[in-house]
């Protein structure tokens, strides 16, 4: 239950503070600007990974935590519980922020600039690297050390950084699938469920190469 908490409460901490930059930076005439909702994602994902890193793991992402099983690194007992738990959070922080914003039409939701086949090779090359560097700094299946949580910020906020105009930078079905369904936007959420899983798992057998290679 320990884990559950903490994956539900850091997934919330991810989708509130990452898909909030991005309602406020609507509400309020681009407070925020492109470049703050990147470093925003960046820091909550670095924040989250030290504060419940030790104790969940901090995957904070389904996706991530498929491939985590695998790669045979986490229990097939807990994929389901943990996915359960990261979407509960999610969805209660797309809650929170149509509270507080009722008028926003998106809360966050990852949109396709152009076409959903653009988008889905974008997200499935993002979620490819990014689950290779999770690979390469998490202990296990648990993203923890000194280094981690601004090893994985860093790749998160820069892949949002550049390719967010594209695609959204989601990343993580998570943080796509509560915005959408709670604003009543769902039309594209299949790139973001298929191409974040898919690039994730597609990074297991190339850590392995690479790992056998040293």
């Amino acid at each position: 239950m320990r884990k559950l908490l903490a994956e539900f409460l850091g997934t919330y901490a991810l989708v509130f503070a990452g898909t909030g930059a991005i309602v406020i930076d609507q509400q309020f005439n681009g407070a925020i600007t492109h470049a703050g909702i990147a470093i925003t994602f960046g820091l909550i994902v670095m924040s989250m990974i030290y504060a419940f890193g030790d104790i969940s793991g901090a995957h904070l992402n389904p996706a991530v935590s498929i491939a985590f099983t695998v790669a045979g690194r986490f229990p097939v007992a807990q994929l389901a519980p943990y996915i359960a738990s990261q979407l509960g959070g999610a969805f209660l922080a797309s809650l929170t922020l149509k509270f507080m914003f009722p008028a926003n039409v998106l809360l966050g939701a990852t949109m396709p600039a152009g076409s959903d086949i653009q988008s889905l090779i974008m997200e499935l090359i993002l979620t490819f690297f990014l689950m290779l560097v999770i690979f390469n700094v998490a202990t296990g299946s648990k993203e923890k050390g000194m280094f981690a949580g601004i090893a994985i910020g860093s790749v998160v906020a820069l892949e949002a950084m550049f390719a967010g105009p594209v695609c959204g930078a989601s990343m993580n079905p998570a943080r796509s699938i509560s915005p959408a369904i709670v604003s009543g936007h769902p039309e594209h959420l299949w790139v973001y469920i298929v191409a974040t899983i898919a690039g994730a798992a597609a990074a297991v057998p190339v850590f392995r190469i690479l790992k056998n290679d040293q």
